[in-house]
């Protein structure tokens, strides 16, 4: 550790002391370098034209080195311009425009960058020429959300929104970024969806939903979000016969606050953790059905939510075993929420809904890229998703019921007296 800080800073100190200077040298080189090749190229055109110079203007150019000022030559008749060196109109490198770019992606604020910038000699970026730098990244994002998905059939999807603040009509508000992940038979997860809307209403959800569809989203068997009405209602509506799976994690939140007392909650987040640790459906079922009559004796309310949600929550176990720990919650939409949030976190608040599409498709083209270099699940098991349908599950008998009870009061740390009161 010692040794790790001891060269860290030499280094910083070799950069005071002379990286300015190697710095300054490398522009210097390449400002004489790039105005000698123009001068060689302007004596060409002047020999091949019979014309002659004319002086020449100034322009800079902002580089990976910092501001060169470039002198264009001018001719008496004709024009020149470098177009192999420099772009027309542009003002700055396009190694540049990519490091700003890929700077910006990574959640680091326009002010910032434009001060790693000025670090680097480049002193005419200002944070407004990041953000219009920054634009490059429109092409990408606009190419996520409108092209046509792989010919295949994507039998997982999973939906979320998250809110980020962002100025609407003048004054500050906070926008609904919905995104949409699916995995297709190929076992590649990849972000399918990303659109900002003005609430998490069911007729916003239809439409997102709808764009899924008619971009090549089908084969859909299992959908898994939160217990959101307009979500539930829109996938039922867009994605007839395919199952929604609650996502447990949700439930087990929402059952824990329901409940009164800190011990109480402790003794709920046991039962349910025992309920969903099991793997045998079977036993899971029976588990749960026992899990709705403790956590009731808990709290009427808590146990309420448990009953209601025993359809949706256990639809998971209808899907192949390899699968279930997968698709029986939304982590792989928190995750990507979660990377979202510490990106716009820097910003605070957007200036418009294209600045935070911009930043939030750029991380969800950097997850899909990272994602297409390997497997989510084994094609093999998704293949026989199609197949015919899945036997109804017996309910569980009297027997299995009271023994799932009796490790399920066990584990609460209450006795029976205390569940009756």
């Amino acid at each position: 550790m010692d040794t790790v800080q001891q060269d860290a800073f030499a280094m910083k100190e070799l950069l005071d002391e002379g990286g300015e200077g190697l710095t300054g040298l490398a522009r210097a080189l390449l400002e004489a370098g790039v105005n000698e090749m123009m001068a060689a190229q302007a004596d060409a055109a002047c020999e091949a034209t019979g014309t002659t110079r004319n002086g020449f203007r100034e322009r800079r150019l902002e580089t990976q080195v910092g501001t060169i000022t470039l002198r264009i030559p001018k001719l008496r008749q004709g024009a020149y311009f470098p177009e192999g060196l420099v772009e027309r109109w542009s003002r700055v490198d396009r190694a540049v425009i990519c490091a700003v770019a890929e700077m910006y992606a990574l959640g680091v604020s326009t002010r910032k960058v434009g001060r790693v910038l000025e670090r680097m000699g480049a002193d005419r970026l200002s944070k407004d020429a990041v953000s219009r730098i920054c634009a490059a990244l429109d092409a990408e994002v606009a190419e996520l959300r409108s092209r046509k998905l792989p010919p295949m059939r994507f039998p997982y999807l999973w939906v979320d929104a998250t809110y980020v603040p962002c100025r609407r009509g003048g004054h500050g508000a906070t926008a609904a970024v919905v995104t949409a992940i699916a995995v297709g038979e190929d076992g590649v997860r990849r972000v399918v969806g990303l659109a900002c809307v003005d609430t998490e209403s069911c007729s916003s959800w239809k439409g997102f939903l709808r764009g899924l569809r008619e971009r090549g989203l089908s084969g859909v068997q299992c959908v898994t979000s939160d217990a959101h009405g307009g979500i539930v209602r829109a996938v039922r509506e867009l994605f007839p016969g395919a199952a929604w799976q609650r996502c447990v994690v949700h439930l087990e939140r929402d059952v824990i606050d329901a409940c009164p007392t800190r011990a109480k909650r402790a003794a709920a987040g046991r039962v349910l953790h025992a309920v969903f640790d099991e793997g045998d459906p079977a036993r899971v079922r029976a588990l749960y059905q026992a899990a709705c009559g403790v956590i009731s004796s808990l709290s009427p309310d808590a146990g309420r939510i448990m009953e209601s949600a025993e359809a949706d929550a256990l639809a998971y176990l209808d899907f192949p075993e390899a699968h279930r720990r997968r698709i029986r919650t939304n982590n792989v939409q928190e995750r990507t929420n979660r990377e979202i949030k510490r990106r716009t976190r820097v910003v605070q608040s957007f200036p418009s809904e294209e600045a935070l599409i911009r930043l939030v498709g750029a991380v969800c083209c950097e997850a899909t890229e990272d994602w297409s270099s390997r497997r989510y699940m084994d094609p093999s098991a998704i293949e026989g998703l199609w197949e015919g349908e899945a036997a109804p599950a017996p309910d569980p008998t009297d027997e299995q019921l009271g023994r799932a009870r009796a490790r399920l009061v066990a584990l609460s740390g209450l006795d029976e007296g205390a569940l009756e009161a």
